[in-house]
């Protein structure tokens, strides 16, 4: 299997999870001439209070918001695993899926949700946090592990770093001062999400959020993300 190469893999539980944690860095890595693509490990078929919605039908519209946003960012491509929402386990199967694409696309940079945050995170979120650095370390760079993907022609690729957003020590504060805009459209796509509420409050509640993770720092806003490199 031969697969052109993306700089960056952005691993997320839900449609829109991205929009909310990375976007704003993604687009300015996107600006530099790095490509990114992102992996979408659940449909989000559970996340909506409106009655008269059903599964089938908000997996289609989130699988539809999640292209969208990601086509204003300039992500190169999106694939969705389509676990079904609020029921991701860590089973090989899933560690599976993540290896197969760390090794398809072969990223320097991985990009995903702390799982060890405390007390607010979304199951999903710790599921695909955890998962993920599994994969990374020590499957995705093992020769042995799931051989059947050596067979597809899927060899052994060990990323260089890790980006974890929601992190409750994060380490690196990510300027977004130039990309905010890029990101409040991306997120804007996400409709099913937002219900009722105005768009300024949005806009505003993200904005506060992205002033507080500048932490000292001599720009505007910005992602807050826990990095580290890789054991390799």
């Amino acid at each position: 299997m031969t697969t052109k190469a993306a700089q960056i893999l952005v691993v997320i539980p839900h449609p829109d999870d991205a929009e909310f944690g990375a976007a704003g860095t993604v687009a300015r890595w996107i600006r530099k001439g790095k490509e990114v693509v992102y992996v979408v490990c659940t449909n989000g078929d559970k996340g909506t209070s409106d009655p008269e919605m059903t599964s089938a039908r908000l997996a289609k519209i989130r699988e539809k918001e999640q292209r969208a946003a990601a086509k204003v960012l300039g992500v190169r491509e999106v694939v969705f695993l389509r676990y079904p929402d609020q029921r991701l386990e860590d089973t090989p199967k899933f560690r599976k899926d993540i290896v197969r694409a760390i090794r398809q696309f072969k990223p320097d940079t991985v990009v995903t949700c702390d799982p060890y945050k405390r007390y607010t995170t979304h199951r999903d979120h710790r599921i695909t946090g955890q998962v993920t650095l599994d994969a990374v370390y020590p499957t995705a760079r093992d020769l042995l592990a799931f051989p059947d993907l050596i067979e597809q022609g899927l060899l052994p690729h060990a990323v260089k770093e890790v980006f974890l957003w929601s992190s409750d020590e994060p380490n690196y504060p990510s300027d977004i001062t130039d990309t905010f805009e890029l990101k409040i459209a991306a997120l804007l796509y996400h409709k099913s999400q937002f219900g009722n509420r105005p768009t300024l409050e949005i806009v505003e509640r993200v904005k506060q959020w992205s002033k507080m993770s500048v932490k000292g720092k001599d720009y505007e806003l910005a992602e807050a993300f826990y990095r580290f490199e890789s054991f390799r």
